[in-house]
């Protein structure tokens, strides 16, 4: 049985989508949610599936005591679902299969800072006719990774950073699952 660990940060939509899922592969378990903010909709989310969570904070994560509770778990994939914070490297060392998903198509749009509506506002800002989702394996540093998919979407029609919002988060509800699941199959 391959075995899947989401981290996320926020409300936990991407991290609900995930689970839901591969709730009927006998195949795939995902095993736990890490979460470094107390107050995320994903730890509702979690547990409503039944879902073990973790609840970390930056002093834990650095600390290599995230790493020590990853170990235990030995996921075969650790998937960033809205995770804010930078991934240590010294889980990366251990882990090598760890993969993201960001709200534009990188290069474009990411770096430090740039998540959520920031993304949007930037993409807007642009003029850009067409966005999208990447899904990417994670490095050292942010947005950096080899890219596994994107998936783009017109926004001619957007004029507000919540209407791209609306549109991306379209994509990723339904295409970040397919792809951990071509991932875990290949």
């Amino acid at each position: 049985m391959s075995k899947i660990v989401l981290f996320a940060s926020g409300e936990g939509t991407n991290a609900a989508a995930i689970i839901r899922h591969f709730q009927e592969k006998s195949s795939v378990a995902v095993v736990a949610v890490f979460c470094n903010n107390p107050q995320a909709g994903v730890l509702q989310r979690a547990a409503d599936f039944g879902v073990p969570t973790v609840l970390f904070d930056r002093q834990a994560l650095e600390e290599d005591k995230v790493l020590l509770q990853l170990q235990e778990l030995a996921p075969d994939w650790i998937v960033l679902a809205g995770f804010l914070w930078k991934f240590p490297e010294t889980i990366l060392e251990v882990f090598p299969n760890v993969i993201n998903i960001h709200p534009a198509l990188l290069p474009k749009f990411g770096g430090k800072g740039m998540y959520g509506k920031h993304v949007h506002e930037a993409v807007l800002a642009q003029g850009e006719a067409v966005t999208g989702i990447t899904i990417h394996y994670v490095n050292a540093h942010y947005d950096e990774g080899a890219i596994i998919a994107q998936f783009e979407t017109s926004i001619a029609d957007c004029t507000t950073a919540a209407s791209i919002a609306a549109k991306v988060h379209a994509l990723e509800q339904e295409h970040f699952p397919k792809v951990i699941d071509q991932l875990l199959n290949s």
